[in-house]
């Protein structure tokens, strides 16, 4: 393939969004955009300095006094805040929560919205996020919807944080990927949901290599 593609793939948390999307990636030779983690970068500055994330006034003063940059290290995007890299800090579910809240609000996703263009502008780029393929590259080459029920979401997330180390309770997880849900889904601006034309996958019967293998099929076109 020697046009380099924009490719989108959108779902809700723990859907396996971003172990797919970086495998694709990595085997395309494409640029990983991992979107959420500019709205994580915004609300772990949010959480630090203590602001509400509830009120326009406070998010707009953030938005304008952060620095939010991307760099390419090694092939991969990683996320910047006023100079600090904060890839490893922006992992928490609070952070996830507070993202979830922040992106509700008009001002933090126009900030951070000609950011990503910027990134995708010349393609060869694995785009993830909740609403790439439906706001941020509408016109994106590929567009895949990766979904799976809740409660296999929540196992994988539950799963993957005791994995890294985290001491964390299911029930705690179970709470906070359902109000992350209920806010993706029922926000007002770029509410989550399948972009038109998107090719959705089903993945809590599938395994990651499966779901990647299906990509591939479908963007190669054999």
């Amino acid at each position: 393939m020697d046009k380099k593609f924009v490719i989108t793939i959108d779902g809700p948390a723990g859907a396996g969004k971003s172990t797919v999307s970086k495998i694709i990636a990595e085997k395309l030779g494409y640029i990983y955009l991992d979107t959420g983690a500019l709205y994580r970068a915004l609300a772990y500055k949010a959480l630090k300095i203590k602001i509400s994330l509830d009120e326009v006034s406070a998010l707009r003063d953030l938005c304008s006094s952060t620095t939010v940059e991307l760099k390419n290290i090694d092939g991969q995007m990683k996320v910047y805040v006023d100079g600090d890299d904060v890839e490893e800090k922006i992992r928490t579910e609070e952070v996830g929560l507070a993202a979830s809240k922040i992106s509700t609000f008009a001002i933090v996703r126009e900030r951070l919205l000609n950011l990503q263009r910027e990134t995708g502008a010349k393609g060869g780029i694995v785009a993830e996020g909740r609403d790439m393929g439906s706001v941020v590259f509408p016109r994106a080459d590929y567009k895949f919807y990766l979904d799976a029920k809740l409660e296999e979401r929540i196992k994988r997330r539950h799963k993957e944080l005791l994995d890294k180390g985290a001491s964390v309770e299911y029930e705690s997880i179970q709470k906070d990927m359902f109000a992350r849900d209920k806010q993706d889904t029922q926000r007002e601006i770029a509410p989550l949901k399948a972009p038109d034309g998107a090719i959705k996958i089903d993945s809590e019967n599938l395994s990651v290599p499966e779901v990647v293998e299906n990509i591939i099929f479908y963007i190669s076109g054999k």
